[in-house]
């Protein structure tokens, strides 16, 4: 897993969707079945995802199953 790419996730995540810049976010911890990011908040990172890496996120993608954890968000860029 690049850690670059997970790092500039968790300050998009901190910065943008909870306004908390100084907010660690580890590689496991929740995002989507913690609540920490909603349907809303969901848009804007893939959009983040997109924009930034230059990957393709499937809108049948954007579910806990694939995309509630930094880890998870970092093996679907590095895998396209």
């Amino acid at each position: 897993m690049d850690q670059s790419i997970s790092s500039q996730i968790a300050k998009f995540v901190a910065t943008e969707i909870l306004k908390q810049p100084g907010r660690e976010i580890s590689l496991d911890e929740p995002l989507i079945s913690s609540g920490i990011i909603d349907s809303f908040s969901l848009m804007d990172l893939a959009l983040f995802i997109e924009d930034t890496f230059g990957v393709r996120i499937e809108d049948t993608e954007l579910n806990a199953e694939s995309f509630d954890s930094l880890q998870q968000l970092s093996d679907l860029i590095t895998s396209r």
